[in-house]
């Protein structure tokens, strides 16, 4: 009895991450099979009024070289504004912004979130806008990278998503976390965008015409991930979120463990949380022929994180081989070949090499920070988890070979 029931849990398991990677694989195909659209982003260009968001919480380390690279960028200078949402800054930050060419926007909140922020921010800015573009307070954007939201926009796009790279790759746990950007944008985003759907926010770096988003913001409150239901809504009223690969972002990435365990809580927390959320609306939204809305509320979500696949198809293949059903244990076997093929292919070039094999080393930890991860979600439920930042400046070598993959 005891053979049946542990046969029936492996071959339910089996079917879970044959559809998961399965799904992996079909998006990474996709993405690679994707060819870049060609684009003339010159001067003679029509051109669209820009407000940059940036809402920051106790973010005074690093928020003057933000705005600093903000003001720096390639548009027309009275065409794009830049509105920083400080929250909880100190007086002497509050007083250098104003010395610069941005607009302050002081916020207090008893529970900080940045969906709050934003529509704070939104209530008090009276000037027009045709683009809203939301940064997080770390963000360094290309230089060209309003020019290519503005090019999008001209030509139709009401909503767009950056790609999103690694500022900083100092540690073996910062060059994981940029790996795992780099395969996200790969297969959620730019495979996404192959296939004719709608690519997946990320939080930052993301382009929405104004009004739209002013209005759609107004309607959300959530203490964390307010991207997973905005890019809902934007998707159920008929839009498709375009990716921009060649638009850069840079965001510091996580280089120690216990970082890397509090964020990775809260992308879990929200992930669970959005599932049972959007699960049913997701059909509904399939039934009417909406696949978009249904990839991006329920299979995004369905999937596992994939640090987590890998620990389970491990740990599956090693309990089938136990078990001694060759059948089991060689269809796992399978399974972990095409999870580490479909990875390889989303994986952008330039990150192999020797500091990333070093950093694969790390997995193990990592697997184990995400299982931990899993057994204190509920804790964090009703919390702001806010992440340090400090890096000012892009110390990443291969930045300069991104637009090469």
């Amino acid at each position: 009895m005891f053979d049946l029931i542990l046969k029936t849990i492996l071959l339910v398991l089996l079917a879970y991450c044959s559809l998961s990677v399965l799904y992996f694989f079909i998006f990474s195909v996709a993405g690679a099979l994707q060819k870049k659209g060609d684009k003339n982003l010159n001067y003679s260009q029509p051109v669209k009024r820009i407000a940059v968001l940036v809402p920051a919480y106790k973010e005074d380390n690093i928020i003057l070289s933000t705005a600093q690279n903000l003001l720096k960028l390639d548009y027309p200078k009275f065409w794009y504004d830049i509105y920083i949402i400080a929250d909880s800054f100190q007086p002497s930050t509050i007083q250098q912004l104003q010395q610069l060419r941005v607009k302050v926007i002081e916020v207090a909140f008893q529970n900080s979130t940045k969906s709050k922020s934003l529509n704070e921010a939104f209530k008090q800015i009276n000037k027009p806008y045709d683009i809203a573009l939301i940064c997080d307070a770390d963000n360094i954007l290309s230089e060209d990278f309003l020019r290519q939201v503005n090019y999008e926009f001209v030509n139709g796009a009401k909503a767009i998503q950056g790609r999103r790279v690694a500022k900083n790759i100092n540690t073996d746990f910062a060059v994981l976390d940029g790996c795992s950007e780099a395969i996200n944008n790969h297969i959620f985003r730019k495979g996404a965008n192959a296939l004719g759907l709608s690519s997946a926010v990320i939080g930052s770096g993301m382009a929405f015409e104004f009004n739209m988003v002013k209005n759609v913001l107004a309607k959300i409150s959530v203490v964390s991930g307010f991207d997973k239901p905005l890019q809902l809504k934007i998707v159920e009223a008929g839009h498709k979120i375009k990716f921009l690969d060649e638009a850069l972002v840079f965001d510091e990435k996580i280089d120690n463990p216990n970082a890397f365990k509090q964020q990775r809580k809260r992308w879990l927390l929200s992930q669970f949380t959005y599932l049972k959320e959007f699960f049913i609306p997701g059909f509904k939204q399939l039934v009417k022929g909406n696949f978009s809305y249904f990839n991006l509320a329920v299979l995004n979500n369905l999937v596992p994180p994939r640090v987590l696949l890998i620990a389970a198809l491990f740990l599956f293949t090693l309990i089938s081989y136990a078990f001694n059903n060759a059948f089991i244990y060689l269809s796992f076997t399978g399974l972990t070949i095409l999870y580490f093929i479909t990875l390889a292919m989303a994986l952008p070039a330039h990150f192999i090499n020797k500091k990333t094999f070093n950093a694969v080393l790390q997995l193990p930890k990592a697997m184990l920070l995400m299982t931990a991860s899993l057994f204190s979600i509920k804790k964090a439920k009703n919390i702001f988890i806010h992440t340090i930042h400090t890096k000012t400046e892009i110390s990443n070598p291969l930045y300069q070979t991104t637009n090469d993959n």
